[in-house]
């Protein structure tokens, strides 16, 4: 306990899922936490109550992390309510549209792009200019995805932005390395999500899509938190430019049959 002690980390995404579950776990480690939500204000709020729960503080703020403006007065209130930023977690994203690239909108291929990398550029720009301006340091997680490697048909907006976001994780090492900041990914598999939903709901759907995955489950939300928290920590200091893969092994199923 208390690998983040007094750290201030700002989490993208975290009303829900991956995002709240990170917050909880960084709180549980003794982080302060910036909520942060588009839509779901109650969301929201349970995650401010679960960081509180565990005797740490958390401000939440509303925006559209795909809007340099709207990041820039986010930033602001976490300068207001806290006064720096220790880690940034880009974990906010909009899922696969489900459509073919023949019958795909490119609107709509934009939008995903906006949501799940030039959204995370945003971020890391400012983030990354804050940390110099406190002398350095600093930690930048992207939550990515096993589909950063693995395409499915129908997917191409979400795997081509989680392929780049990859990238662009890999590109800020190169930069920022001389200010003693560290950029990782965590790529996940099947997490029990919203983004997943029916398997909650479902458990005989949920035992039907695990049967590929060697572990034969997926993961809960908290699971990628406590990762989340390795690289977040000194732990994880010597740690950068590194794709995590969280998927119970479900990557490794891909050359069966071949």
């Amino acid at each position: 306990m208390g690998k983040l002690q007094d750290k201030i980390a700002f989490i993208t995404g975290s009303d829900s899922g991956i995002g709240q579950a990170t917050a909880v776990e960084f709180a549980r480690e003794g982080a302060d936490v910036i909520v942060h939500y588009f839509h779901d204000r109650d969301g929201a709020e349970s995650t401010q109550q679960q960081v509180e729960s565990h005797g740490r503080r958390a401000i939440i703020v509303q925006g559209d992390h795909g809007d340099e403006e709207q990041v820039k007065k986010m930033f602001a209130a976490a300068f207001d309510a806290f006064g720096r930023v220790d880690i940034m977690m880009n974990n906010a994203s909009a899922d696969a549209s489900g459509t073919y690239v023949a019958d795909l909108e490119i609107a709509d291929f934009e939008r995903t792009l906006r949501s799940n990398l030039i959204g995370q550029l945003i971020c890391c720009k400012h983030f990354i200019n804050h940390r110099k301006q406190q002398g350095g340091g600093g930690k930048i997680i992207n939550t990515t995805s096993v589909h950063e490697e693995q395409p499915r048909a129908g997917a191409a907006d979400y795997d081509c932005s989680k392929g780049a976001l990859r990238n662009l994780t890999r590109t800020l090492v190169l930069e920022v390395s001389e200010l003693g900041m560290t950029v990782n990914n965590i790529a996940p598999g099947m997490v029990l999500t919203p983004f997943n939903q029916k398997a909650i709901d479902d458990p005989e759907y949920l035992k039907e899509q695990v049967k590929t995955i060697p572990l034969k489950r997926a993961a809960e939300p908290s699971e990628i938190g406590r990762l989340a928290v390795f690289l977040a920590s000194p732990d994880g200091d010597y740690v950068t430019g590194a794709t995590y893969v969280m998927d119970g092994g479900l990557m490794q199923m891909a050359g069966q049959g071949a």
